[in-house]
């Protein structure tokens, strides 16, 4: 697999694409933003986005759906809590207020998301888990020995969930139902911040330890 990995401004939020060395098909996942330097990337990679998944809906991770899409013409997903959501729509317009960027709401998705459900890029399979409690509709998408999960498990830390709908103990219980029991060498790209690994955060995330302990 294909992966590269662009952390865009002025979020600072990561952008993946993965696509297949076979077909050249592509995944491209949380275009927050600059989706200019995403489509040069995606032409150097010599790879055609064939999807644009969301893990959530939030500004920082949809900001540049909607050039990419109108440029590649590959469909949108998002999970299906997401949508029509007016926290999420309130909280996007909140934050490009107070960044002071211009941020183009995507269109509708043109595929809804529901945990099971399987993308398919060329010869590259991923799941949809859902994760909420961050934002409702959340999701990691897991395959290939790599999961991408969104603002739910980072590098030693957590999601915040002091949002409107945010609910830690929800969070903390889908991470450790779904993403701990992944395979211990997978690893975890998240929507902001460094990779880490999945055996490392189940044995030394705070987060983690204390949910065991308390939750």
């Amino acid at each position: 697999m294909i992966l590269k990995t662009l952390a865009v401004r002025p979020f600072n939020s990561n952008c993946y694409i993965a696509g297949s060395e076979s077909t050249r098909e592509a995944m491209i996942v949380d275009p927050g933003a600059e989706p200019d330097m995403i489509l040069s990337t995606l032409a150097e990679l010599g790879l055609k986005a064939v999807i644009i998944v969301a893990t959530h809906g939030h500004a920082d991770h949809v900001g540049a759906v909607q050039a990419i899409r109108e440029a590649t013409g590959a469909p949108f997903a998002l999970h299906e809590l997401e949508c029509g959501n007016p926290y999420v729509e309130r909280m996007t317009e909140r934050i490009c207020r107070m960044l002071e960027v211009s941020c183009e709401p995507p269109e509708p998705p043109d595929r809804l998301l529901a945990d099971g459900d399987v993308i398919q890029v060329g010869d590259l399979r991923f799941t949809v888990l859902h994760i909420p409690g961050h934002s409702t509709g959340g999701i990691a998408i897991y395959g290939e020995g790599v999961v991408f999960s969104g603002d739910s498990l980072f590098q030693f830390d957590v999601g915040q969930t002091n949002s409107p709908g945010g609910s830690h103990r929800t969070m903390m219980a889908a991470i450790c139902e779904k993403l701990l029991v992944l395979p211990d060498e997978t690893v975890v790209h998240p929507g902001h911040g460094h990779p880490t690994v999945i055996h490392r955060e189940r044995d030394w995330n705070p987060y983690v330890q204390a949910w065991r302990q308390d939750g």
